[in-house]
């Protein structure tokens, strides 16, 4: 394998990485920020501070599920880049040809990692209302 080969996949690793990151990074802003809203919820049993956990969690959801969508899409450029043969390696970072089949933004929202994730939140929510409506 040569040097260019091993750099071009260096890259694309590089940008895996980073979507990845961006998505570990957008969960954990869900949970402090749905958690601060619950708190303050509990503090002055006012439902409007969780009525914004309704608009919080589904703007999370679909930035996390982008996220997942363009790893998925830089997963397969590197795949591709990794069996093209030396002679052929151009540096293309562009993965936007992957955005079809299980690869596209939506499909990322209803993946089997994040439907859990936020689907238990707004559950959460959901009871929580009911709690304090009692």
């Amino acid at each position: 394998m040569s040097d260019n080969k091993i750099k071009h996949l260096e890259f694309i690793q590089n940008v895996i990485t980073r979507m990845n990151s961006n998505s570990f990074l957008i969960k954990g802003w869900t949970i402090t920020i749905v958690s601060a809203l619950y708190a303050l919820c509990a503090k002055d049993a006012n439902t409007n501070y969780v009525l914004v956990s309704y608009i919080s969690i589904p703007v999370f959801w679909v930035l996390d599920g982008f996220y997942i969508s363009q790893e998925r899409q830089y997963r397969d450029l590197y795949k591709e880049v990794a069996l093209k043969d030396d002679n052929q390696i151009d540096f293309g970072m562009d993965a936007s040809k992957f955005n079809k089949g299980n690869r596209t933004w939506i499909l990322g929202i209803l993946s089997k990692t994040l439907v859990p994730f936020y689907g238990l939140f707004i559950l959460l929510t959901l009871i929580i209302m009911f709690l304090i409506k009692r």
